[in-house]
C-alpha cells in the first residue's frame, strides 16, 4: 500500500509545485523554497522529495521543451495529481481543525506574544 501522508517538507514542496504551475521544475522549486522560507535547501533534497511525491502518486511529470538558456537541455516539469490535491486538502483541513481547537486562536481570539 502506498503511503498517503505528507511530511512537512513534502507538503511545502507540493504546494510550491502548485504555486509555480508550468514553471515547477526542480531548480525553480528550490529557488522558490528559499525565497518563501528564507532557508537554504539542496537541489538533491528537492529532487529526492519530488521523486518520493511522484512515487506516492501525488505528482506527475513530463519533459518540457529544450531551451537555449539551458544549453538545449529539457526541464522536467511537475504537476499535482488529483490524489495530490486531495491529500493537500485533507492536510489543510486537519491543521485548520487543530488551530480551531487551540484556545488562543479558537473563535479568532487574539493573544499577545
Amino acid at each position: 500500500m502506498k503511503e498517503t501522508k505528507l511530511g512537512d517538507f513534502e507538503e511545502v514542496i507540493l504546494l510550491l509545485v502548485g504555486i509555480l504551475n508550468q514553471e515547477a521544475y526542480a531548480f525553480k522549486i528550490a529557488e522558490e523554497f528559499e525565497s518563501q522560507t528564507q532557508r537554504q535547501v539542496s537541489i538533491g533534497a528537492v529532487h529526492s522529495t519530488l521523486n518520493r511525491l511522484s512515487e506516492k502518486g501525488f505528482l506527475k511529470s513530463e519533459m518540457g521543451a529544450a531551451t537555449a538558456e539551458r544549453g538545449g537541455r529539457r526541464k522536467r516539469i511537475y504537476t499535482i495529481t488529483a490524489t495530490g490535491e486531495k491529500v493537500l486538502r485533507e492536510s489543510r483541513e486537519f491543521k485548520m481543525s487543530l488551530w480551531d481547537q487551540f484556545p488562543a486562536f479558537a473563535g479568532n481570539l487574539k493573544f499577545n506574544v
